[in-house]
């Protein structure tokens, strides 16, 4: 009987074990209901293949797939109190904070880069919504300015992935405060001259609308982007009116002029550097001219020598002359 209970017993105890599997095998497309694996929808950069909507896309991916060779540089930010206010709702707001940083494995919701975008050095900041919503708090605040300094003291151009639910109010007048401090960081960016672009992904909305996400010299939405200050349902409520078809989305504000294009998410890297080489005076290297052979690139952007543009006009008096 040994051999029943240690080999055949165990065997059909596996077989009829129900397997667990991961729930994020699968993503379900919000608006049709589409089943699409996590891999393909990885591979189509965070899009539903059928459907074209566009997911939330990680952090760390977003900046793989804009970035040359898919690296870039983070860059330190300052440090602040982690609860200046010690508040508490339903839990302590630390405890909030603990868990945020767990499940991202950063320390507040602006992630701050540098790197190159189609050989064009850029400053980019990143707001993470999964790091309770992409609320801009201090951290945040302080994550903003140090991008904007650095990207005006070093003659950058500045481009923000903006996505959040507005001011954290765990963190009270503190995190309004932010709003006059990176717009003020914003403006002494453009008063040097260097270029402002803000890509709005899906949701941008309150405080952070309301302040530096609007301050672009471009502004750019991904299709379907909530874009706004307060809700819809919050402005139906206070004017109890029915709102239009794809109110606060980024076709209706296209349509109306509160951002300059909609590009799908395929399309971003090839326009901010369009956008970047336009605004920077920088020539698209499609329209320089390709060197022949024997001749280096520098050869080829120079243009012919100043001794054979000399001799020209001399060789073709002497034709004349013989003629």
């Amino acid at each position: 009987m040994n051999w029943i209970n240690s080999v055949f017993r165990p065997k059909i105890r596996s077989f009829l074990e129900k397997r667990e599997v991961p729930e994020n095998l699968w993503i379900k497309c919000p608006e049709t209901g589409e089943m699409v694996f996590h891999r393909d929808l990885e591979a189509n950069q965070y899009v539903v293949p059928n459907s074209g909507v566009h997911m939330r896309i990680p952090v760390v991916h977003r900046l793989e797939m804009l970035f040359d060779e898919r690296t870039y540089q983070t860059i330190a930010t300052p440090s602040v109190a982690s609860d200046p206010l010690k508040f508490r709702d339903e839990r302590r707001y630390s405890e909030r904070l603990r868990d945020a940083r767990a499940k991202t494995g950063r320390e507040d919701a602006v992630l701050v880069t540098r790197g190159r975008i189609e050989s064009l050095e850029t400053v980019v900041a990143v707001q993470d919504f999964a790091f309770m919503g992409g609320s801009l708090g201090m951290a945040a605040g302080e994550a903003l300015i140090t991008g904007l300094d650095e990207a005006r003291q070093k003659g950058l151009p500045f481009v923000l992935f903006a996505a959040s639910g507005g001011a954290r109010m765990q963190e009270g007048i503190l995190s309004l405060m932010q709003m006059p401090r990176t717009t003020a960081a914003v403006m002494a960016l453009k008063e040097a001259g260097l270029p402002y672009i803000v890509v709005l992904t899906n949701p941008t909305t309150g405080g952070v609308t309301a302040s530096y996400a609007m301050l672009g010299d471009v502004h750019i939405a991904e299709p379907g982007a909530l874009i706004g200050f307060a809700g819809p349902r919050v402005i139906e409520q206070t004017i109890r009116e029915k709102l239009p078809e794809g109110f606060q989305r980024a076709e209706y504000l296209l349509e109306h002029g509160m951002v300059d294009m909609v590009v799908h998410r395929h399309d971003i890297r090839s326009t901010l550097a369009r956008l970047l080489r336009l605004l920077t005076h920088q020539p698209d290297p499609a329209s320089l001219p390709v060197p022949v052979d024997g001749e280096s690139d520098t050869d080829a952007k120079a243009g012919p020598s100043p001794a054979a543009t000399e001799t020209a006009p001399a060789s073709a008096e002497a034709g004349q002359t013989v003629s």
